[in-house]
Parts: C-alpha cells; structure tokens; sequence
C-alpha cells in the first residue's frame, strides 16, 4: 500500500464548482504504483469524501492542476 497527499496547485472554476489553491487529501492505493491508475479513482473518492466536490466535473484530474506527494 502507498500513502499519497494531493494538492491543488491553484485556484479554478468549473462547471458550478470552485477549487481553491491547497486544498489537500490523503489518498491510499492497494498497489505501490501511483494515484492515476484506475483513472484517478481514489483521488476523486477523497476529494468527494473530504470537501464534498467532483473534481472529475470540475475537470481537475490532471497532473497540471493537482501536486502529487509521496509520503511512503
């Protein structure tokens, strides 16, 4: 298992929802690859779990608006 802290790198409006710079989840993959594989499953799970917000319809799950961190 990997532990993964996700960041928002800036501030964005979309479709009705605003994301904020440094809103941040943890996320926890059952495999030591990254936080994309499944199409970015577990981040938009804890993002969903965490601020209540669809970064999927935000159209936020791209490597350009989120900061991935290892933490092990």
């Amino acid at each position: 298992m990997a532990l993964y802290k996700v960041r928002t790198k800036r501030r964005k409006c979309c479709n009705g929802i605003t994301i904020e710079a440094g809103m941040e989840v943890q996320v926890v993959t059952p495999v030591n690859n990254t936080v994309q594989i499944n199409n970015w499953q577990y981040v938009e799970e804890a993002f969903q779990r965490v601020y209540g917000i669809s970064m999927r319809k935000a159209n936020a799950l791209n490597s350009s608006d989120l900061e991935i961190e290892k933490v092990r």
